[in-house]
């Protein structure tokens, strides 16, 4: 832009010099030719042609450009008159002079350079020559100015001129230069910015000018960082989705093959229970009581296995979709602690709590007293040890923190990360042996994760031996 504006400002002072360069030839020609045609009238009416010479000189004695006006008169070749220094001519000058048509003017341009001007060697001046001749033939005049005078180049009449449309030029040139590199700098960011995300480098912190342009280009970085994120965001949940998905779908392939072997040892056994008994029709009564009764052990075991499954699943399938109310959290311990009483249950283990009265929960009945039967019966099977209690030991403003703890013999800590894992055991012939699922523990995992509450288990630290249940449960609000 700056590289036309240039091109444009020379081409229109060119333009510029040579509407003056002919303006003023033309003046010059027209001056010259006055002069000649004026001595030459004086000399046809017989006026003598001092006077006018005389005139000329006082005329253009202030007028820089004819400071080097020549006139020189010729009658019959010979020189009669001039003003200022002599033009000599040629006879080959003159004659072409004197065979101009009588009462024609001549305007002799000759030129060592060009057509039109000649060089004066002395001053390297280009000359206007001017020729007139009268119509008798014998006078000849000869006039010779030149193109640009003392007073210096042709621009001097136009400096003014010519200085202003430079200052112009160059207030232009900066005032470009400076916006240009100002409102550069919003297109240099954005191309970098483009490169960055093509590239899918980070795009950093940007500086933009403080303008509208500036302000779009901060509005487009922070479309697409938002876009950015937005995609990202909606990356991590897709894979979130997926792992649980697959999560999901492992465990219920785990989950089939555990029932599948879990079920086939209480049916086998079952049916050999049955099998005896059916081939054997004279067996004694105690031995078929015995074998029956070993029978209903299984059976209950099967019912239990399959009753687990069903809850696992319910909270797998529609743990977000359970009903939750307001629950007095001591009141639901305290009736939970003597129905385990009264069934015999946890055979010698004692059970203690300390709840505070008005401890209320946002819960679930049927799922927390669950959680504390299994909990409870988990330590009466697998402990070996004479007490368990369930305290609260802290709550915070949208939790209450619970401990679960027996004073048993604990686990060996390689066992720790696994016992909320579906049928894990720790001794897989004392759980059999016991009569357990192997799904209590991941049944309470699960029933606290969906109160929205955490569930972690840990050795005891207090010098008992034992394991530890720590639990969070989400209070009840009414609003």
């Amino acid at each position: 832009m700056v590289t036309t504006l240039w091109v444009m400002i020379v081409a229109f002072a060119a333009w510029q010099y040579n509407n003056l360069r002919e303006y003023q030839v033309g003046q010059l020609r027209s001056q010259l030719a006055m002069i000649n045609a004026r001595i030459i009238d004086q000399y046809e009416h017989n006026v003598n042609p001092t006077a006018f010479l005389g005139f000329i000189t006082s005329y253009f004695r202030d007028i820089p450009d004819y400071d080097a006006l020549r006139v020189t008169i010729y009658e019959d070749g010979r020189m009669i008159k001039n003003y200022g220094e002599p033009i000599s001519l040629s006879r080959e000058q003159y004659t072409k002079a004197n065979a101009m048509n009588s009462g024609l003017s001549y305007e002799r341009q000759v030129s060592a350079a060009d057509d039109e001007y000649e060089r004066d060697p002395r001053s390297d001046t280009r000359n206007f020559y001017a020729a007139n001749v009268s119509k008798d033939g014998r006078l000849l005049v000869y006039t010779m100015a030149p193109i640009a005078g003392p007073s210096g180049d042709l621009f001097i009449r136009t400096n003014t001129f010519l200085l202003a449309l430079f200052i112009v030029a160059v207030s232009l040139t900066v005032f470009l230069y400076f916006t240009t590199r100002y409102f550069g700098r919003n297109i240099n960011n954005l191309r970098d910015f483009a490169t960055r995300t093509a590239e899918g480098k980070p795009v950093g912190d940007i500086d933009f000018p403080h303008d509208e342009l500036g302000d779009i280009s901060r509005k487009i970085v922070e479309l697409y960082r938002q876009s950015a994120e937005a995609a990202r965001r909606t990356e991590e949940e897709h894979a979130v989705a997926m792992r649980a998905i697959e999560e999901r779908a492992r465990n219920k392939r785990q989950l089939t093959n555990n029932i599948n072997h879990e079920l086939r040892t209480p049916i086998g056994v079952i049916k050999g229970y049955l099998d005896t008994i059916v081939d054997n029709p004279d067996m004694d009564a105690a031995s078929r009581t015995h074998f029956l009764r070993k029978a209903q052990e299984h059976v209950n075991r099967l019912v239990n296995l399959i009753a687990d499954v069903s809850a696992i699943t319910r909270l797998d399938e529609g743990g977000d979709l359970i009903n939750t109310e307001e629950l007095n959290f001591h009141d639901l311990v305290f009736s939970v602690a003597n129905d385990l009483q009264e069934s015999g249950a946890l055979k010698s283990l004692v059970f203690k709590y300390k709840i505070p009265a008005d401890c209320f929960i946002d819960g679930n009945y049927n799922l927390l007293a669950g959680v504390i039967t299994n909990l409870a019966k988990n330590a009466a099977n697998y402990s070996k040890g004479t007490e368990c209690e369930l305290v609260m030991t802290s709550e915070d403003s949208g939790f209450y923190h619970f401990a679960f703890r027996d004073n048993g013999i604990g686990v060996g800590p390689e066992h720790l990360p696994h016992l909320f894992d579906r049928f894990y055991r720790v001794d897989s012939g004392r759980t059999r042996k016991a009569g357990g699922t192997g799904l209590g523990l991941p049944i309470v995992h699960n029933s606290i994760l969906v109160h929205g509450g955490d569930i972690e288990v840990m050795n005891r630290e207090d010098g008992i031996s034992g394991l530890e249940f720590r639990f969070t449960l989400p209070k009840y609000k009414k609003e």
